[in-house]
């Protein structure tokens, strides 16, 4: 049975195509992945197919009743709310029902025996309703979900506003899931997720027997997750049975024997040209060579896609550092409360040190409280000479109207037009990209951008917060291969081992100390 068709799908943004008369269609209990670089329009479809983009050309159908949940990227929460109302606001429809219920009850009183019966015959139906969906227990399913997502640890009552931004995504998740809706679209989910709740949300989403579209980055996530894939590419929307590994195989193969195909026909192309241009003045074999033309005129030909510009990260590296990077005494990090116990620790010229741990625990404090830019609650920490720094921030802040030219011109007004293009052009940015308001790129384009800053400022430490997320696999990947052969210091807040094991020389587990845990 399909849940959602979608037909003939055009869309765009200005001269930028994003999808060119694409069709999709979702299954019962199908779980699909919907890969491709960033920028390609993931999440542009998911906007697309939740209507809150209207498409220049095609139609979107679901089937009748179905309840869809939608994890986007960039949701927000609403100021003043706690976790607690946030969760339970995944039953506002049970609530208003409990509402009509209370509001039958009061009309009882003064109704007449044939209204009377009306009212009890809904309030029956309006009671079953409530005892079906377990209204009566949701203060413990609330809990129940708040434990298995970790928010227990950082008290549950806890304004939304004061959460970081693994624990907003936990919340969210946590409220679709309580929601139970007939199909889950999910945009990334385990961006901010520590490794404890991404085992648990894959759990979750095994057992789910509903249908589910998620998008992700996290290749090892999606393989154990998914049975079918949808690839967007060069504004195509193609489909795989299977997990990400089967798509790779095959896509592999479908692209060998068409650019085996376009050789060939290319081939066959310049003879027949050759043919033509040599015989069509002669009469005796004009006949022939217009034969020949009417061939070529007839032919379907072949068109390799064109390539996309692969990133190339490589961190202009300053005069060394002194022999200490960074030094702590009794530090004790946080806000209002403390978040860590005493910490005396010590980074070296040359360490590559990762932090990990669950969210909330304090890794972004920590990392913001050594560079200066939170003050500590009790201790200091002492910075070593010569400290040439690179900071990459966790989201992006500041004017996000400029395009990608006046952000990078503000961070390096001597650069020519040429030089401030080439520097984004190197990191997979194209034309188009790099001419638009940085607002309407995708997360993985303003990494991109953010990461092209950084590259092109001389460092010695680098202090980079949770840098992959939003990243496509091929810049992942180039990442990876420049903080390998980065001759700084790295400090690192990441929640992907097979990222960062093959470079880390220490790794630092922040729950060891966290007062959250």
């Amino acid at each position: 049975m399909s849940i959602l068709n979608v037909e003939n799908l055009t869309h765009g943004f200005g001269d930028r195509a994003i999808f060119n008369n694409v069709s999709f269609r979702l299954l019962k209990g199908e779980h699909i992945g919907l890969i491709g670089a960033n920028g390609e329009g993931k999440s542009t479809f998911m906007n697309i197919v939740t209507g809150k983009l209207m498409p220049d050309e095609g139609t979107i159908q679901w089937a009748k009743n179905v309840r869809v949940g939608y994890l986007d990227q960039h949701s927000v929460l609403e100021k003043g709310m706690t976790i607690r109302e946030v969760l339970k606001s995944a039953f506002s429809y049970l609530f208003e029902l409990e509402k009509k219920m209370n509001d039958l009850c009061n009309q009882m009183a003064d109704a007449d025996p044939d209204t009377l019966m009306t009212i009890m015959e809904e309030f029956g139906t309006i009671q079953e309703t409530l005892d079906n969906n377990n209204f009566y227990i949701i203060d413990s399913k609330v809990e129940e979900i708040g434990r298995a997502l970790g928010l227990d640890a950082i008290g549950i009552d806890m304004d939304v506003t004061e959460l970081s931004g693994g624990q907003r995504t936990k919340v969210l998740l946590g409220k679709l899931l309580l929601e139970k809706p007939d199909i889950l679209l999910l945009d990334e989910p385990t961006n901010y997720l520590d490794t404890v709740h991404i085992e648990w949300l894959k759990r979750y989403l095994l057992d789910y027997d509903n249908a589910f579209i998620l998008i992700s980055h996290d290749i090892p996530f999606l393989n154990s997750v998914v049975n079918i894939i949808y690839h967007v590419e060069n504004s195509e929307l193609t489909r795989y049975v299977g997990d990400y590994n089967k798509f790779t195989e095959v896509y592999e193969v479908k692209k060998a024997q068409l650019e085996s195909a376009y050789k060939k026909q290319q081939q066959e192309i310049n003879e027949l040209q050759d043919f033509v241009a040599r015989n069509k003045a002669r009469v005796s074999t004009r006949n022939m060579a217009m034969s020949r033309q009417k061939k070529l005129d007839k032919m379907d030909v072949i068109e390799l896609a064109k390539e996309k510009p692969k990133p190339e990260f490589n961190f202009k590296e300053a005069r060394a550092a002194g022999r200490y990077i960074f030094q702590t005494e009794h530090l004790v990090i946080g806000y209002d409360e403390p978040l860590s116990k005493p910490l005396t620790l010590s980074m070296e010229r040359g360490d590559k040190v990762v932090l990990k741990g669950a969210n909330g625990i304090g890794k972004t404090t920590l990392l913001k409280s050594i560079i200066g830019l939170i003050p500590p609650i009790e201790g200091k920490v002492t910075l070593g000479d010569y400290l040439y720094k690179g900071y990459f921030e966790q989201e992006m802040t500041g004017a996000k109207n400029n395009t990608c030219i006046e952000e990078l011109w503000c961070e390096f007004p001597s650069y020519s037009q040429y030089e401030v293009r080439s520097a984004l052009a190197k990191c997979g940015l194209t034309t188009k990209h790099i001419e638009s308001q940085v607002r309407v790129l995708s997360g993985g384009e303003q990494a991109k951008v953010r990461l092209c800053k950084l590259i092109n400022k001389e460092t010695n430490i680098l202090l980079l917060d949770e840098p992959t997320n939003h990243l496509d696999v091929d810049a992942k990947d180039e990442l990876k291969r420049a903080l390998k052969e980065y001759g700084g210091s790295i400090l690192l807040i990441c929640h992907e081992p097979e990222f960062y094991e093959d470079f880390a020389t220490k790794v630092w587990d922040c729950s060891n100390w966290s007062t959250r845990v």
